[in-house]
């Protein structure tokens, strides 16, 4: 096939910039939506959703309470996604979540093995309190993240398209818990701090969820829909200056460069995967905000979400009291004009 026509390459930018206009109504009427029962989280909704319209996966970090749960819930409704929810506990296997083979037998004696498909074979898949599985179960989850099948015994069966974890943990320390391994941590696209609700917020909560009734969502989209949208992301336009900020921010995050601040700071830092992830989350924050191209400062707002779950502070910096949002922080500084 030849090269673009300018009078193609017009016409190309016109349908995509239609195709963008369409795409802002249905985030719009997303956010609404999901607004009917979430109160007070504007932020914490804005990164899941853009996690989803990413393609990739949110793993949420809060204290219980804090509608975690209700969130992913009303958005499997409302994206129109089907939806499996696992509840992580210590006895959990492996087999809960992927499957596993049972044998059946025929009217003629004969016998076979069949393949009972998991809950992981959904749309959007709640993992509740993922932390409080054994790094044993915790493990099946890493190939569906990453390849998008599993293979169970020389097998491989394909996940549905699209396919999410979303997944919601407790940071309290506390027995029976077992922290995610950083090869976990890295699938998923964003970590995303679940922070308590303001005083109006809390207010909201209290009058509209303890009488007879709650406000229920519907269905804004279809599964079709949400994977135009992201095909429309990954084909949004990214400026030079904005690639150089995701690249300068990445590498300034890994010690053993010459850089000071991190040796003393950072233990190791993250790899090409949050740039990637930087640079997805950009664009899509940019067209959750109704912008057509992401900025600097798309970059700088989405620093803690992608960086912080793949960075590890040295003990020095922890002996000092010093936070993984601090040195993120410290990182992002040159960024800002």
């Amino acid at each position: 096939m030849g090269a673009l026509t300018p009078t193609d390459a017009v016409i190309d930018e016109k349908a995509v910039a239609a195709q963008a206009e369409q795409a802002l109504e249905d985030i719009a009427r997303i956010r609404a939506e999901t607004g009917k029962v979430i109160f007070g989280q504007e932020s914490v909704i804005e990164q899941t959703v853009l996690a989803v319209l990413s393609g990739g996966h949110a793993l949420l970090v809060g204290v219980p309470g804090l509608a975690k749960t209700k969130l992913v819930s009303t958005l499997a409704t409302v994206l129109g996604l089907a939806t499996n929810r696992i509840q992580f506990t210590p006895d959990l296997m492996p087999s809960d979540i992927l499957g596993s083979e049972v044998m059946d037998q025929d009217e003629h004696g004969r016998r076979s093995f069949r393949f009972v498909k998991g809950p992981v074979f959904s749309e959007l898949l709640m993992a509740d309190e993922i932390n409080r599985a054994s790094p044993r179960t915790q493990s099946a989850l890493l190939q569906a993240m990453q390849e998008y099948h599993v293979t169970i015994t020389g097998q491989r069966y394909d996940l549905p398209h699209p396919f999410h974890v979303l997944a919601t943990q407790n940071p309290l320390e506390q027995e029976g818990t077992y922290p995610l391994p950083e090869a976990q941590l890295d699938r998923f696209l964003l970590e995303i701090d679940v922070e308590y609700p303001d005083f109006e917020a809390e207010r909201r909560i209290l009058l509209e969820t303890t009488g007879t009734s709650e406000a229920q969502v519907e269905g804004v989209i279809t599964p079709a829909r949400l994977l135009e949208i992201q095909g429309l992301i990954r084909r949004m336009p990214v400026p030079e200056s904005v690639v150089e900020a995701i690249l300068k921010l990445v590498r300034s995050a890994r010690p053993g460069h010459g850089d000071a601040f991190t040796d003393s700071r950072i233990a190791w830092g993250p790899g090409p995967r949050a740039g990637q992830a930087l640079m997805l989350t950009a664009r899509a924050r940019a067209l959750y905000q109704g912008r057509f191209a992401p900025s600097i400062d798309d970059v700088a707002a989405l620093a803690g979400p992608v960086l912080q779950h793949r960075m590890a502070l040295t003990f020095a910096a922890r002996a000092d009291g010093v936070s993984m949002k601090d040195v993120i922080a410290k990182l992002v500084e040159p960024l800002k004009p």
